[in-house]
């Protein structure tokens, strides 16, 4: 499988469990701690996904999101958010910013690779 998958998650351990379970399936996978730090990542690299949490330090995913559908490059790239948080409000923001769809968390692996499949 030739797609490459961007993992935004402030915690070392989703971020893990995220990345183990997409490089199994065979997806190129590049993580960033927090918004700002993705940005950087973006400069020229073929992404197929964001996977990106919602409450990060530094640049949330909103923001984050809000930043990428700016960019010429990346303004169609799918979105998933990964979040606990699934307020009305925090989802009517999310979707003004542009996100695709959403991966509550706790996650079970199986409906992970489903939502991850289905934007792909």
């Amino acid at each position: 499988m030739d797609k490459t998958i961007l993992v935004v998650d402030d915690f070392e351990n989703t971020r893990f469990i995220i990345k183990m379970t997409l490089e199994k399936k065979g997806y190129r996978v590049i993580e960033a701690e927090h918004g700002k730090e993705a940005l950087t990542y973006l400069d020229g690299r073929k992404l197929n996904l964001i996977i990106t949490d919602l409450n990060m330090p530094e640049m949330d995913g909103i923001e984050f999101t809000e930043a990428i559908r700016g960019n010429a490059r990346y303004g169609r790239l799918p979105v998933l958010m990964l979040t606990t948080e699934i307020s009305e409000k925090k989802k009517a923001n999310a979707r003004s910013a542009g996100i695709t769809g959403w991966i509550k968390k706790p996650f079970d692996i199986s409906s992970f690779l489903k939502a991850v499949e289905k934007v792909l």
